[in-house]
């Protein structure tokens, strides 16, 4: 015994560190599915919560920059799929997990993040009628958010062009989906808005998936239509496909071709008002020519009876 190598004494601080060395290196990144509880928002942008299932927990830690990527708000009691470092936190010696990506088990990550955004603009009062404005009837001049190339710019040209060739049409081009496309479609509204020369602002595109319509769900958007200094209709997809968009707008449109007709006047209709409206002047100016005609004439019968000519014959 006494010829045996001692066995060696570690400090905690060496063990855990030793520990975390041996798990990061044999255990390394892992895919774990669990439901969240104890979730805490420190103020550096940082969460922190437990994944749990029936059996045991761990901790998890989901640092301010893989936070920012998220498309939903981790909540309690949320089961979700992590994709993260198994590690140690010295400082506790709790076994943890770093949250490298996380996404919702059981429901969609997108249609999730809708429902989330939705209840708060909602409690915000963003989709208030009473907050609303109504488009004018006759705009001088309209702006359109699309993508260039898209079949939602084309019917609205077409639509305009058939109903009033003349109104005049300023357009912010985009792109409306894949990666940052939100932040494109909020730059244009902003240019139109500030652009100070246009009466209503049409946002528009064709019908897609959840996924493709995704950039018309975030907040980003919905602000830009928000703080827009006039009157916002969107006609994003179709009838069946709502967005965050269509919720904060001034005004939805069911498709970008509806969208269209809302705005740009008719002009057979406008003919038809002209002419309604130009009879009824001639008759008025009529009406009161001859009320003017039939007065001058009494005056001047007055006139005579007063002339001393008149009194001297009627003597």
């Amino acid at each position: 015994m006494s010829g045996a190598d001692p066995e060696p004494v570690y400090t905690v601080g060496d063990l855990l560190a030793g520990l975390r060395s041996l798990i990061e290196e044999r255990v390394g990144r892992v895919w774990v599915v669990g439901e969240v509880s104890n979730l805490h928002r420190a103020g550096s942008g940082h969460c922190y919560f437990t994944l749990k299932d029936e059996v045991g927990q761990i901790r998890a830690a989901l640092f301010r920059n893989a936070a920012r990527r998220l498309s939903f708000e981790p909540e309690d009691g949320l089961e979700v799929l992590v994709h993260g470092d198994i590690s140690i936190y010295e400082a506790r010696g709790d076994l943890q997990i770093i949250v490298r990506h996380l996404e919702p088990r059981g429901e969609g990550a997108l249609r999730l993040a809708f429902e989330q955004l939705r209840r708060r603009l909602e409690a915000e009062g963003l989709f208030d009628p009473g907050r609303k404005r109504t488009p004018p009837a006759a705009p001088s001049r309209i702006g359109v958010v699309a993508s260039p190339t898209s079949a939602a710019i084309r019917d609205v040209l077409q639509v305009t062009g058939r109903r009033c060739p003349g109104l005049p049409i300023l357009i912010s081009s985009t792109r409306v989906q894949g990666d940052g496309a939100e932040r494109e479609i909020a730059a244009a509204l902003d240019a139109l808005a500030a652009a100070g020369d246009v009466d209503c602002i049409l946002l528009v595109r064709g019908g897609g998936s959840l996924e493709d319509l995704h950039a018309f769900n975030t907040e980003v958007v919905a602000r830009a239509i928000v703080r827009s200094r006039v009157p916002v209709i969107c006609g994003v997809g179709h009838e069946v496909d709502v967005t965050i968009a269509d919720l904060v707008a001034d005004v939805r449109a069911p498709t970008p071709s509806a969208a269209a007709e809302l705005i740009a006047p008719d002009r057979s209709i406008l003919h038809r008002g002209l002419e309604r409206d130009w009879r009824r002047l001639e008759r008025a100016m009529a009406t009161t020519l001859e009320r003017t005609e039939a007065r001058l004439v009494r005056e001047r019968d007055a006139l005579k009876a007063l002339s001393p000519s008149a009194r001297l014959s009627s003597q």
